[in-house]
């Protein structure tokens, strides 16, 4: 039983090193996802950040933005979501991939006095096309809205993305 035992130890040490090498690098890893601190961004202003390559928009919206968004009538939207399917739990704060997903531009309006479109939220000047500030498609040629990525509030102020 002993020979037995040491001998699957041995091919246990033997095989190991082959499996963990397909487990990703450590880089890789770090990637996957990325926490914001957003105690410093006031209500109306949004910040972004990059997250496997791509910027996401953070935006900390008013009430004003918030009830302007509840009231869109779903029905005459291209890509039919309400305000509720584009949050997470604090309805203040949206998290969206910040690529337009007409041509994968990167819309206007994150920063003060850029153009944020007929719908306040972010305009894609390439071809025109304008989401509101829940991020849904409302003009132009875009298909889809804004994508909302996988994220959770490990905090009060702390968003983890991915």
């Amino acid at each position: 039983m002993t020979a037995g035992a040491m001998g699957a130890v041995a091919a246990g040490s033997v095989v190991w090193p082959f499996i963990n090498q397909m487990n990703p690098a450590a880089d890789t890893k770090a990637l996957s996802t990325t926490e914001v601190d957003v105690a410093s961004v006031a209500e109306g202003q949004a910040i972004t950040v990059m997250w496997r390559g791509k910027p996401v928009f953070i935006r900390h919206r008013t009430p004003k933005e918030i009830a302007e968004s509840k009231e869109v009538d779903v029905s005459l939207l291209r890509d039919k979501q309400t305000d509720e399917q584009r949050f997470k739990t604090k309805p203040e704060w949206l998290v969206v991939i910040g690529v337009c997903t007409h041509l994968g531009c990167v819309p206007l309006g994150q920063k003060t006095g850029e153009m944020r479109g007929d719908y306040n939220g972010w305009f894609c000047p390439c071809h025109g096309s304008a989401y509101d500030t829940s991020g849904r498609i409302r003009k132009g040629p875009a298909p889809k809205n804004l994508e909302v990525p996988m994220y959770s509030f490990i905090s009060d102020t702390v968003i983890r993305i991915g």
